[in-house]
């Protein structure tokens, strides 16, 4: 799990909207703008213009979840010794947090910030790395060390600090989702940083059009074309992957990914996994648990988890495969 700027996820996803400005009835804006250290854009069928209400509804939110802001509440529970009194914004994140760990047994963890913190951004600080290290940081991470007392989340070790970046932006997709829904918009589409939630029909009236990059991992790049483009109507979908950011070492790759389990980089074959989820704050933290998992271990816990629908791309022999549940399979239109 990495900070707002990370970025993992939406280079991995591309948003298609059917037809160009010239040919969207009125009805529909556009607002597009810069948040979370990402891009944002949201299209929907209003009678006026939202994009104020929006980007102030997106800066509250800012102010509760990113580390970035030195007075946001995150910030603030990460300097403090006790812990802090919660907003409902970070309060939702966090009892999602504790759910989804539960789940994943511990695959999702965001208390992993001082080991992200320890690798650095790209692993710039991989060298300082030592398995004594490692098991120091290890001592303060662990959704256990944090309680709800009344509205105050507490933490049981002061060193003990928060990473929302693997749930937070799914949030905040659903949050202007909900506003846009509360104002009688029934079509929309919500993106930000390649996180999506949509709702009804597009400017054609038909699905959403989104499409799923195909990962190349022996350019750390994306290939240029689609895996697939499904067809969305009501649905929250989020993508993480490891095949732009990772390093290679006597022969073994490590991604990104850190594994709180472990403190040390994920290491297996999965490139990408793009989760389908009521929320996108669930499709968000579920697509980096998968991630530390790996494809048996995320296969095999998908029995647990009928809410879901996956799409899997990884490394297997010479060559790149797919696994794909059968839900998602039902969504691809070419």
């Amino acid at each position: 799990m990495n900070t707002w700027k990370s970025g993992a996820a939406w280079l991995l996803l591309s948003i298609l909207l059917l037809g160009g400005a010239c040919t969207r009835p009125k009805a529909y804006r556009v607002n597009e703008g810069w948040i979370f250290g990402t891009t944002y854009r949201i299209v929907y069928d209003a009678e006026g213009d939202k994009h104020g209400e929006i980007k102030a509804l997106l800066q509250r939110f800012n102010a509760s979840l990113s580390t970035f802001d030195s007075g946001s509440v995150i910030t603030r529970f990460n300097r403090s010794n006790t812990g802090v009194r919660a907003d409902s914004f970070f309060r939702t994140v966090v009892e999602e947090g504790l759910r989804i760990s539960e789940q994943s047994e511990g695959a999702f963890d965001m208390t992993v910030a001082p080991l992200v913190n320890a690798w650095g951004f790209g692993f710039e600080k991989k060298e300082q790395i030592s398995p004594t290290l490692i098991d120091s940081l290890r001592l303060r991470v662990g959704m256990a060390y944090l309680w709800w007392q009344g509205d105050s989340l507490l933490k049981g070790d002061p060193r003990v600090m928060l990473d929302a970046s693997a749930i937070a932006k799914g949030y905040g997709v659903d949050v202007v989702a909900a506003y846009l829904a509360d104002q009688g918009c029934t079509n929309y589409l919500v993106e930000i940083g390649g996180e999506v939630v949509t709702g009804g029909l597009n400017a054609k009236g038909l699905p959403w059009r989104i499409g799923v990059d195909r990962p190349a991992e022996q350019t750390g790049s994306v290939t240029g074309d689609y895996q697939f483009v499904l067809g969305l109507s009501n649905r929250a979908l989020a993508t993480s992957g490891n095949y732009r950011n990772y390093y290679v070492e006597d022969g073994k790759k490590y991604a990104h990914t850190i594994d709180p389990r472990s403190g040390y980089p994920a290491s297996h074959s999965l490139l990408s996994a793009t989760v389908l989820a009521p929320t996108c704050m669930e499709a968000d933290a579920w697509a980096t648990a998968f991630m530390v998992l790996g494809v048996e271990a995320s296969k095999a816990l998908l029995s647990d988890l009928p809410e879901l629908d996956v799409c899997f791309i990884y490394h297997e022999g010479e060559a790149d495969a797919v696994y794909l549940t059968d839900g998602f399979r039902r969504l691809i239109v070419e």
